[in-house]
């Protein structure tokens, strides 16, 4: 036989009956004691529940009962506070003799301890909860790219198991099903789910990462650069509301692609303005590494050994490669060092020349080629950005991604704009110290026109589709 109390947390005669029962039950073999404490915002509902389901009536704190085991677990009702008073000096000849300010002090230190383990208890199953993570355009190649990377462990931790949620038209279900199914038949010991979403109402629901990966076909035979910046507001209006609905409040959202990367993340925050602007993020991960890659070709090295290349401004548009403050590790010259010696990229290029004829003005068919990627790059940059984000980035290594800009750098305010930043404890931070020179600045202040008049195109579309609150959603 196991006596029952359940009371409001901050309830003194909960307090009173609790005490007693603990008094019994260290004094007498056979009294067993279980305690269920509720939170004083649920208590009505849940006395509501626990009586209707055992047909009793009862309206107060607490309500005690006994758990009759060897009969099924049938439940008979004590009642409250003085019922079980009475039953302790009829049964055992005890009372209590508790004042009502001791009571009241118990009761205090009752609901400060029930908060206390409640948050504990909120915090470790955070802890084996899956990470939510929502992929748009899924059916695109670098999604099947990028699925591995995200369930081998390396990009949120290998004790952090994740759910992945694909989402994308009717029309390519069956894609995202075959998806589903390869993911599921490789096993990954962290992936705790993995599912195929075609219902936008659906879409981002507890949301903790949100991979946006929607593209627009470029012909501009065909349509106009307005055409295109419609385009793309249209599937961030249709977005970002969702967002705010259905994920979670501090959910990460990460812009990818090939076309209009700034723009979609603009008009994510544009659409959802209670989205937090420094959790929404453009990727440049993939132009930084092929403009590594082909300084590595130059210089007869290995790519990785290249660091601290600067993207800056409209990372899928018109960009500036930034050599100023590169280093080579392990370059083979004259002078060697431990690991982490490096020279400056411009002391080892001694081909001026080639940098400024060959490189930058190569920087179109850079983009061309990390454009026509089949989905590795564009994954592992995605991969790359969302480990930095969560386990931080290299210390002292620079990395590019389009943020929005607060006047930083002498860029205007309120553009994504592609700058240095470093991540370090689950943020990011503007690298501001960075010196630049004069004609890196002229360069910046070209970039943060193109992408002021895009935006002014964009909310030119908004104006048209919402004209009495376009005003309210871009002030």
């Amino acid at each position: 036989v196991v006596t029952v109390f359940t009371g409001k947390a901050n309830c003194p005669y909960y307090a009173k009956a609790e005490l007693l029962a603990d008094y019994l039950q260290a004094n007498l073999p056979n009294f067993r004691v279980h305690k269920i404490t509720q939170h004083p915002d649920k208590w009505e509902q849940w006395l509501h529940d626990i009586c209707e389901m055992n047909g009793w009536e009862h309206r107060e704190s607490p309500i005690i009962w006994r758990e009759l085991l060897d009969r099924g677990g049938k439940g008979l009702l004590l009642g409250g506070v003085n019922d079980f008073l009475e039953y302790a000096q009829h049964y055992y000849g005890i009372t209590s003799t508790m004042l009502s300010e001791e009571m009241l002090d118990i009761a205090e230190e009752n609901l400060q301890a029930y908060i206390a383990i409640e948050k504990e208890e909120e915090e470790f199953k955070s802890l084996i909860k899956p990470l939510q993570i929502w992929i748009t355009s899924a059916s695109a190649p670098i999604c099947y790219q990028l699925i591995p990377l995200l369930a081998n462990g390396e990009v949120f931790g290998m004790t952090t198991e994740i759910s992945i949620h694909l989402l994308d038209t009717d029309q390519f279900k069956e894609v995202l099903c075959s998806i589903v199914m390869e993911t599921e038949d490789m096993a990954f010991p962290l992936v705790r789910s993995i599912s195929e979403h075609t219902e936008i109402d659906e879409a981002f629901i507890q949301a903790d990462v949100i991979i946006v990966l929607d593209d627009v076909l470029l012909n501009h035979e065909v349509q106009s650069l307005e055409n295109y910046i419609r385009e793309v507001s249209e599937i961030c209006q249709v977005y970002a509301p969702l967002i705010e609905k259905n994920a979670k409040s501090e959910v990460r959202v990460i812009s990818s692609g090939k076309t209009f990367v700034n723009l979609k993340a603009m008009m994510i925050m544009t659409y959802g303005p209670s989205i937090k602007p420094e959790n929404v993020i453009a990727v440049a991960t993939s132009w930084e590494s092929a403009a590594k890659a082909m300084l590595a070709r130059k210089l007869n090295m290995n790519a990785a050994g290249v660091k601290d290349v600067i993207v800056w401004g409209n990372i899928t548009g018109s960009n500036y490669i930034d050599l100023s403050h590169a280093k080579l590790y392990g370059y083979d010259c004259a002078i060697w060092g431990p690991a982490n010696f490096s020279r400056p990229l411009l002391n080892m290029i001694y081909d001026s020349e080639w940098i400024h004829s060959e490189f930058l003005s190569a920087q179109s068919s850079l983009s061309s080629r990390v454009c026509h990627c089949v989905g590795m790059l564009p994954a592992h940059a995605v991969g790359t950005v969302l480990r930095y984000w969560y386990h931080g980035s290299p210390p002292g290594e620079i990395v590019s991604v389009g943020i929005l800009t607060e006047g930083q750098f002498c860029v205007p305010e309120g553009i994504v704009f592609s700058m240095p930043v470093r991540f370090q404890n689950g943020n990011w931070e503007v690298m501001t110290e960075l010196e630049i020179n004069e004609t890196t600045q002229e360069v910046l202040g070209c970039l943060a026109h193109e992408l002021i008049q895009e935006k002014l195109v964009a909310l030119q579309e908004i104006k048209e589709m919402h004209p009495y609150g376009a005003d309210k959603m871009t002030s």
